[in-house]
């Protein structure tokens, strides 16, 4: 447990100078006793009740004071944040490169039936968008809850020429953004100063504390269009979201074969390159930039995994959710304290009033 006003617990030293002023009453009554004729008279005069009953006003007055003094110093607790309450941004590459026939039958078979394994197997709850990336990004689903229409979305994408990774980094952004306040879109400069919510990077850079939000990237290639996947990233650790990059595709050049359901315009294929040109020429795009991935998931906090095949990916997205729920974050407790010592106060001045009405 910590506290946001560590300082206010000095409101505590109140409660033993007044169980101590308590005390010293109780000695100086006796200090004064009243002489009487005879003990018979004055215990026949006495009130029939327990000794100890009489304290019980002030204890429960004390214990509510040093309960509403805790409160004050607004305490928080660390707690593990549920995986329903995290919101999932699943950015998969639609470039040329994943009609690629290195990963049997092509990696955009492959990547598209992991992907909706993926959705199908998370908790009633967990939101789930959708992020396409070729030679631009766009969100083909807000987060979601809705299984049915995210495994629709994913069924129905189509390649296209181009690997926007840092693009796709900022739209994921900017979908987690229009659904938790905590969040600021890409391209408000956090870093400023004088701006509101402002950062320092250093500190974000250095810092384990992330909102429950995550990013998972999944490409083939290398970018070639678009923001620079670093430069995105540096706008994700300033939100402290976490990127899970996933490079998929072994190093051999194949093929180009995708089917007609899953190639989009302007795809380049094995079938349609232009005269005179072969995959060789377009081997920079058709390999992982593992280095640019890898610096992406540690600057943000995630992880960068390497599938050469339909069973790794797969283990891959099983492995995501215990990853996810390693998160924690802060949360004030000071109304469980709060509630209570307002009780105790009021049962204290009730009871005080019920079985000491002379002294009232």
């Amino acid at each position: 447990m910590v506290f946001a006003w560590p300082f206010a617990l000095g409101g505590l030293l109140v409660v033993p100078m007044l169980i101590g002023a308590y005390l010293w009453a109780l000695r100086r009554r006796r200090k004064y006793p009243v002489r009487y004729a005879s003990l018979s008279t004055v215990r026949s005069a006495l009130p029939k009740r327990n000794r100890w009953r009489r304290h019980i006003p002030f204890a429960l007055l004390a214990l509510s004071m040093a309960l509403l003094v805790v409160a004050s110093a607004r305490p928080r607790i660390e707690r593990e944040v549920p995986l329903n309450r995290t919101t999932i941004m699943l950015a998969l590459d639609m470039s040329s490169s994943m009609c690629m026939t290195d990963v049997d039958p092509n990696r955009v078979t492959v990547a598209k039936e992991a992907a909706r394994n993926f959705v199908a197997d998370q908790p009633a709850g967990t939101r789930i968008g959708l992020v396409a990336f070729s030679s631009s990004a766009q969100v083909v689903v807000a987060p979601t809850t809705d299984r049915d229409e995210l495994v629709e979305a994913i069924s129905g994408l189509r390649t296209t020429r181009g690997t926007a990774i840092g693009s796709a980094t900022l739209r994921s952004i900017d979908a987690i953004a229009a659904i938790n306040p905590d969040v600021a879109p890409s391209g408000v400069d956090l870093t400023d100063p004088d701006g509101p919510g402002s950062v320092d990077r250093d500190e974000a850079l250095a810092s384990d504390e992330y909102v429950p939000d995550i990013v998972v990237l999944l490409t083939d290639g290398a970018n070639s269009e678009g923001v620079p996947p670093v430069i995105a990233a540096e706008q994700a650790v300033d939100r402290r979201v976490r990127v899970f990059t996933i490079g998929f595709g072994t190093d051999e050049i194949a093929e180009l074969i995708c089917s007609a359901e899953d190639s989009g315009p302007g795809t380049i294929s094995s079938a349609n390159l232009p005269p005179g040109v072969d995959l060789e020429d377009f081997a920079r795009f058709l390999r992982i930039d593992e280095e640019s991935l890898v610096t992406v998931s540690e600057m943000t906090g995630g992880t960068y995994t390497r599938a050469n095949d339909a069973e790794e990916l797969k283990t891959i997205f099983q492995e995501l959710p215990s990853q996810l729920e390693l998160q924690t974050e802060e949360s004030e407790i000071s109304w469980l304290l709060l509630l209570p010592g307002a009780v105790l106060a009021v049962a204290a001045i009730v009871l005080s009033f019920l079985w000491n009405p002379g002294s009232a």
